[in-house]
């Protein structure tokens, strides 16, 4: 069954990110704890289907409060699949999305971007780059290295970036391989890219209380008593950091 041999292959997928991406995670945790112990913020950017992914790390039950999804309307597929396609191939596009944005020289900045190869992805991580911002690649090298820019630099996010993750997927995305089919099925990049993600807030996390820093976790709002505790740890949080507290106005 393809179901099934989709189950198989996903766990030999999980396999390879833990035995080949560890290390990788592990840098980029260190690097991101210092600069949350400091009034930081985690903030992860991802268009199209990757932005499934900078959601997956923002105002979730077990995660960091200080994260930010940066997921501006236009780059994601909710209304018009063809239009995002074709506004992540724009150029100058990044600059508004983080001038928008504001992002600090102490914050950090995660890009998702399975092929690495359009307009906005790339130039984010270069203007990122420029102005000194720590940033991490979340991306699909084998794909990446298949194909061609879209960028007018001809760079790919890979190539921009401090620290590199590779989700570890296929080229194409798409897992299974149909029988008797000139095509496979099952993408996997937001299944993989979670998972790194997930790995990565537990290597922060426990970076943090290693250095005897209390990091402030949210709780599911479905528990008994957790908007309390939520709402507490968020004004903790803007009692360490005052500067979050425009940043974090909303919450």
């Amino acid at each position: 069954m393809l179901a099934l041999d989709f189950c198989k292959r996903i766990a030999e997928g999980v396999e390879t990110i833990k035995n080949t991406q560890m290390d990788a995670i592990t840098r980029a945790a260190v690097e991101i704890a210092a600069r949350l112990e400091k009034g930081g913020i985690l903030n992860v950017f991802g268009s199209g289907h990757s932005h499934v992914l900078a959601e997956e790390v923002y105002a979730r039950a077990g995660g960091l409060i200080q994260a930010r999804a940066i997921v501006p309307h236009e780059l994601t597929v909710d209304l018009e699949m063809e239009k995002s396609t074709l506004m992540e191939r724009t150029d100058g596009l990044a600059e508004i999305v983080l001038a928008t944005h504001k992002i600090r020289n102490c914050d950090a900045l995660i890009i998702v971007s399975n092929s690495g190869r359009n307009a906005v992805p790339v130039q984010m991580a270069q203007i990122a780059r420029n102005r000194v911002i720590f940033t991490v690649a979340l991306t699909n090298l084998a794909h990446s290295r298949s194909v061609s820019s879209r960028d007018k630099s001809g760079k790919k996010l890979y190539e921009l970036c401090d620290i590199v993750l590779d989700n570890c997927g296929p080229v194409g995305d798409a897992l299974v391989p149909v029988p008797g089919k000139d095509y496979s099925i099952a993408p996997v990049s937001s299944i993989f890219g979670a998972v790194i993600l997930e790995m990565l807030v537990c290597c922060i996390i426990e970076t943090m209380i290693s250095h005897g820093t209390e990091p402030l976790i949210l709780k599911s709002g479905n528990l008994d008593g957790s908007d309390e505790y939520n709402l507490r740890a968020i004004e903790q949080m803007k009692e360490r950091f005052p500067e979050l507290r425009d940043v974090f106005s909303v919450i």
